[in-house]
């Protein structure tokens, strides 16, 4: 990589005028290729052979799970870009239908790699004692408990359809799982084709009593059906089966100018499970008669049609995942109470008055978030809380603290966000629920998303109103914070709290935020106070000063900011971003991107926390490096069509912890990185001689982080894991 000690020769003129002139592919990878390189490398971790078996089929079944919703929204977009004959180009310069093949021939490869792995982790799966049996491997004792399952349990659920002039083919529903027959009536020789939609709440694997031996036996609903069709059709004579799987354009439009959003999309969510056919899946032995009639009346393309030679719904192999051996699966992880907290006899208030903390999800309990609202709530001394809700889950501790809160009489304000994409059904009942219990509920600003993360607490002290804050990087989703790798910034910082209540205000009641102090917010000035930061740096590199900047994303694919990053690179900037998932910008170019290196981490967490650290003259790392969490990905949709927070971190204690902590070892990881070439292309991290392995994981789930050691850290300072005075990755 260049060095950025050594002062450019070139302009900044002529250094801007290159990157300009670049064009498309030239400049960008494309935003879906990129993210089907992401689910390729959730695919690749169910052969890591360092995960346990049962974990190696999850992230299978992550694999199609992702799959599925990213034809559901991305795919279905560009459909009907290409049925509608829309011009527009993607970045890198390609139009809706090229995009489309070239999408198509990575994941025809992808599906074919999925059933390969299927196939050897159901191989291993046996070896190890758990068996997806085929008919003629049950007893004659299971025979009785699955028939008597059939009778009780699923036939009663099923509605067998004819298909002919007075049975017209049904709506098959989007994730619908059908079998699909010829049949030929014995009384008269009359043929007949039939449908048998499965409901989504049957279970598509059905776990089997348990034997003398100690084997776990599943077996498949399909299976099941197959060895009672002639109970389902007594007096017809079966010719030949299929099943198949449909997958349905579940974007949604809004009119801007809906009067009430909750009925509007109610609506869309309606209209969606009717979507346009997107993706129609066919087991590869279909007879060819009933394959062509299910392309015909489904209303199918050509190209949404696939003919799958293995298992259909890879996403649901997860309901094989059985806790009977703990040695196939992760070792339980209890997640660490910040000590910070228990220091102060667990009064969370006390703590933040005290000094500004974070915490680390899900190494430190999501419980702290929630007891922060819990306590408001039942404080007599607080009068108001006002709380940002994306996604809360459905069984959310965070909406019964906040209707507990105004029960008790607390100024409580929600601002539920009912565009957050397959969540809006959850978000809707949240925000009547809230209502009943007299929640002041907003949904913000009809055409933008609020996906900022905040909660505010006003307290009364001594006669004054203190405002408690809480900025999140992740949800507040008490079952994802345990899975997600992402901070939490308590703090009780004036200006900080002006600045919340300026977005609050804008939010609930279209106040534009004028006079913000600290925090930069979407959709004003986030993106060009970013500009402004790598443009110091850029400055420093120029006078021969350290430059650098370390970036921890989920995706980055905003043009203004990549072009900002390939000027900075130019001018002897080092970049190093981790970016879990999109990334069109195209790293290791000489001329243009020779100073940025890509990375991601793909592994037993999803990494979800977004971190800045500019070097600020001093290189990175560095105590007068700046540094900000943020709620938003750089993409054009946070910049400019979502609320988003950059929250600045001046506190040294938890500056050196997000710095020389997080940041550092998502850069020293080398177990679960894969680097990211100038093609968009990914190769894991491989050991070299006389490197020790180093997993950012493992070493958060092993050593206490963060806030976590409380008063047992000499002057609360934590020693960061990199060598001083050495960079963090070679």
């Amino acid at each position: 990589m260049d060095g950025n000690k050594v002062k450019p020769q070139i302009s900044r003129e002529k250094i801007r005028e290159k990157i300009n002139n670049l064009r498309g592919a030239d400049k960008y990878l494309n935003r879906e290729l990129s993210w089907l390189q992401f689910n390729i490398r959730v695919l690749e971790e169910a052969r890591n052979s360092n995960h346990p078996l049962l974990e190696r089929l999850r992230f299978l079944s992550i694999s199609g799970n992702n799959l599925d919703e990213f034809y559901m929204v991305r795919v279905a977009g560009l459909k009907g870009q290409s049925y509608m004959d829309v011009s527009v180009r993607s970045d890198d310069g390609l139009s809706p239908a090229e995009q489309l093949v070239r999408i198509n021939e990575t994941t025809d490869k992808l599906m074919v790699h999925q059933q390969e792995i299927w196939a050897e982790l159901i191989k291993e799966m046996r070896e190890n004692g758990i068996i997806l049996l085929n008919p003629k491997e049950i007893t004659p004792e299971e025979f009785s408990w699955v028939e008597n399952y059939f009778l009780e349990s699923v036939l009663p659920v099923l509605t067998p359809i004819a298909v002919d002039p007075a049975h017209p083919f049904p709506f098959i529903q989007n994730q619908g799982f059908t079998m699909v027959l010829s049949l030929t009536r014995n009384t008269d020789n009359h043929d007949m084709v039939a449908l048998l939609p499965v409901p989504h709440q049957v279970q598509r694997f059905i776990r089997l009593p348990k034997s003398d031996t100690s084997e776990v036996r599943f077996i498949a609903i399909e299976r099941i059906l197959e060895m009672f069709l002639n109970q389902l059709f007594p007096g017809y004579t079966i010719n030949g089966t299929g099943v198949f799987r449909v997958i349905r354009d579940s974007d949604m439009e809004i009119e801007e100018e809906a009067e009430d959003l909750v009925r509007v999309f109610e609506s869309a969510l309606k209209r969606r499970r009717k979507g346009r056919v997107i993706r129609l899946k066919m087991n590869v032995d279909m007879p060819e008669r009933l394959r062509n009639l299910v392309i015909s009346r489904m209303d199918a393309d050509e190209e949404s049609v696939i003919l799958v030679d293995g298992i259909l719904g890879i996403n649901e192999t997860s309901q094989l995942i059985v806790d009977d051996f703990p040695d196939l699966i992760f070792t339980p992880y209890n997640a660490r109470f910040p000590e910070r907290v228990r220091d102060f006899g667990g009064d969370i208030f006390k703590a933040i008055k005290s000094k500004d903390f974070v915490v680390h999800h899900p190494y430190e309990s999501f419980d702290v978030v929630h007891q922060f609202l819990v306590q408001a709530a039942n404080d007599p001394d607080v009068v108001a809380i006002k709380q940002t809700l994306y996604r809360a889950g459905s069984q959310s501790q965070i909406i019964r603290a906040l209707i507990e809160a105004a029960e008790n009489g607390k100024s409580v304000t929600a601002v539920v966000e009912l565009k957050a994409r397959f969540d809006e059904a959850q978000n809707i009942k949240w925000a009547r629920d809230l209502e009943r219990a007299g929640v002041h509920v907003v949904y913000g600003v009809i055409n933008l998303k609020t996906h900022a993360k905040v909660s505010m607490v006003v307290r009364r002290e001594e006669g004054q109103l203190h405002t408690y804050m809480h900025f999140g990087t992740g949800n507040y989703h008490p079952i994802t914070a345990k899975v997600y790798t992402d901070l939490s910034f308590f703090t009780d910082d004036k200006a900080l709290s002006r600045d919340a209540n300026r977005m609050f205000n804008y939010l609930t009641g279209y106040v534009e935020p004028i006079g913000v102090e600290k925090l930069s917010l979407s959709p004003f000035n986030l993106r060009s106070h970013l500009i402004d930061l790598i443009e110091r740096e850029i400055q420093y590199a120029r006078e021969g000063k350290p430059a650098a900047i370390w970036v921890k994303l989920n995706s980055l694919l905003d043009p203004e900011i990549i072009d900002k990053l390939y000027e900075a690179s130019q001018n002897g900037v080092q970049i190093d971003l981790v970016v879990r998932g999109i990334c069109t910008l195209r790293p290791g170019i000489k001329g243009l991107s020779s100073n940025i290196r890509v990375r991601s981490i793909v592994g037993r967490f999803l990494e979800h926390a977004r971190i800045c650290c500019f070097g600020n003259g001093s290189g990175l790392p560095s105590t007068s490096a700046q540094i900000f969490i943020s709620s938003a990905d750089w993409m054009p949709r946070n910049f400019d069509r979502r609320v988003e927070t950059l929250v600045p971190i001046e506190n040294q204690t938890v500056h050196n912890q997000i710095m020389g902590q997080v940041m550092a070892a998502n850069l020293m990881d080398n177990q679960q990185t894969w680097t990211m070439d100038c093609d968009g292309n990914y190769s894991r991290v491989t050991l070299t001689e006389g490197i020790a392995p180093f997993s950012a994981h493992h070493y958060f789930m092993t050593n206490p982080s963060m806030s976590g050691m409380g008063t047992a850290l000499k002057g609360e300072e934590v020693s960061p894991i990199y060598d001083h005075g050495k960079t963090v990755i070679e």
